[in-house]
């Protein structure tokens, strides 16, 4: 039986190290990190161990030497002197309005006092801050160590109320601005966070700060490397494959293809969930353990606000200034989603600077696909898993009619308030293809699709063992027209000594009834 104790859950590097769990040795980067400069800022998505890196930095800057016996900064650190530590987590309290903020905040400004005293002459919360990092550099004789963990979540919870947002954002501006002017009495501070917002945000006046968040040499400061996986994991891959009935291999190209292939870097080294992956070992079980723990609303909420075009999600091509940064006025969702985790870099044009990206690995793909059905159908989520395992079916049987009935089903029961916003024949237009974009995807998940659209058209290639269909969706046409753009383009010709069945099928959308008209089967 596996004896590791894996650390799931657990963001306290004291409690890791002293309790024997597993900790994946992160400490060479930290010391570089803590050697090198003051001022960081790091972005990764929920779940990446963005916690657990400031609790090892709180230890290191604590001087407790102990905890780090055998780990690589033991031979590097020489003095490991006792900083004061200022640790501030913001993702203890929902915020609802400015008043939870200032409640957070005075909270641990009152704890911080304790220690290292207060001055009446002190009111706001920016000059509490300041008064106590001078108070604890003067009475311990070392620079202070400030470690702020979610330094969003209070803005993010706020996405869409742009009034609560601006208000948290004045707080948090000047709070975050005493990093810079008390520099003579900080040591180091880091910042992380899911996203960073940008232009008019909490660090336009912090411009000190080193966003780390897509720097080569720290690209895997979180997260599980495919070289830690060998090195950590190797015999728990081997009691995976023998519980799966698996072989090595292919147990490896399973994890790798379901947790794998999360990229902060252009050309940097994929990365694996390790929240995700630590959840495996224990359980031996292959799930979807970082999608169920949080639901992105939020996300979901930004798409339909911006009517966004899902099949671009999938496809986009954008800049590092558009993905580093997050505006509370923008319509691009992009950024969120990217830093999110929902979306990673898959490629990167050095020459015009330009980043593709895409579904980072098969848990996020079809946990998020699946958790847009239910917001864009009138299907639950209880009972989106059983519709997917239909329509495969379907697929699988050559069972096109029932195939087409059921999609039928879900634009007919669809509310108009869910498609129609205030252009509703462009919405329109876009919520059918996005819920063809959403069923295609999730059948793709279990049999091989391609999918191409444009001005309005659809046409699709679904390939099972047994069957090839070729489909072209028409918009406001005719299944008849669409059924002869299949000839006249010759989208056959590829399968022309292909031994399965082929179905070529012209179907057309109308949006008079915002459903499909009608479908023609050759």
């Amino acid at each position: 039986m596996n004896k590791t104790i894996y650390p799931i859950g657990i963001q306290n590097f004291e409690k890791i190290r002293k309790g024997g769990y597993l900790y994946i040795d992160k400490t060479a980067l930290i010391y570089q990190l803590a050697n090198t400069g003051s001022y960081y800022f790091l972005s990764r998505p929920r779940r990446f161990g963005k916690s657990l890196l400031l609790s090892t930095l709180e230890a290191y800057f604590q001087g407790k030497k102990e905890l780090f016996e055998g780990l690589a900064i033991e031979k590097l650190e020489k003095e490991w002197t006792e900083h004061p530590i200022l640790h501030l987590d913001l993702n203890i309290a929902r915020y609802a309005s400015t008043s939870d903020l200032e409640d957070i905040l005075n909270r641990n400004l009152v704890a911080w006092e304790k220690l290292y005293g207060a001055d009446p002459a002190e009111r706001s919360l920016p000059l509490r801050f300041a008064g106590i990092i001078d108070r604890a550099y003067h009475k311990t004789g070392q620079r202070t160590v400030i470690l702020i963990d979610e330094y969003d979540k209070p803005l993010l919870q706020n996405l869409h109320d742009e009034e609560t947002q601006n208000q948290l954002r004045n707080m948090l501006k000047p709070f975050y601005g005493v990093l810079k002017t008390m520099d003579r009495a900080i040591r180091f501070a880091l910042l992380t966070g899911v996203t960073k917002f940008g232009k008019v945000s909490v660090f336009s006046d912090l411009n000190n700060l080193d966003d780390i968040s897509m720097r080569v040499p720290y690209a895997a400061i979180c997260g599980i490397t495919e070289e830690e996986l060998r090195t950590y994991f190797e015999d728990d891959i081997h009691e995976l494959a023998s519980s799966l009935k698996l072989t090595y291999d292919e147990t490896r190209t399973l994890l790798k293809r379901r947790y794998d292939g999360y990229h902060f870097v252009a050309e940097g080294p994929g990365l694996y969930n390790p929240f995700s992956l630590l959840n495996t070992f224990k359980y031996m079980r292959i799930d979807d353990y970082w999608f169920e723990t949080g639901t992105p609303s939020y996300l979901v909420e930004l798409l339909k606000h911006t009517h966004y075009d899902l099949y671009e999600m999938a496809n986009t091509e954008t800049d590092a200034d558009t993905l580093n940064s997050i505006d509370s006025d923008s319509n691009n969702p992009i950024p969120v989603i990217y830093q999110s985790g929902y979306l990673t870099i898959k490629d990167y044009d050095p020459e015009f600077k330009i980043y593709r990206l895409g579904f980072p690995n098969r848990e996020v793909e079809e946990g998020f696909i699946k958790y847009l059905l239910p917001f864009y159908t009138s299907v639950s989520a209880p009972k989106t898993p059983f519709e997917i395992g239909q329509f495969v079916r379907e697929v699988r049987s050559g069972n096109y009619d029932a195939f087409f009935r059921r999609l039928q089903s879900f634009f007919a029961d669809t509310p108009y308030e869910v498609i129609a916003g205030q252009k509703p024949e462009r919405d329109t237009e876009l919520h059918y293809q996005n819920v063809l974009f959403i069923v295609f995807r999730l059948v793709g998940l279990y049999t091989k699709v391609e999918y191409h659209t444009s001005n309005g058209r659809i046409d699709l290639v679904l390939q099972t063992d047994r069957y090839i269909y070729i489909m072209e969706f028409k918009l406001n046409g005719t299944a008849e027209e669409a059924l002869r753009q299949i000839d006249e383009k010759q989208y056959a010709l590829p399968f022309a000594n292909d031994e399965r069945k082929l179905f070529k099928i012209g179907v057309n959308f109308s949006s008079e009834t915002r459903n499909i008209e009608k479908w023609m089967v050759e």
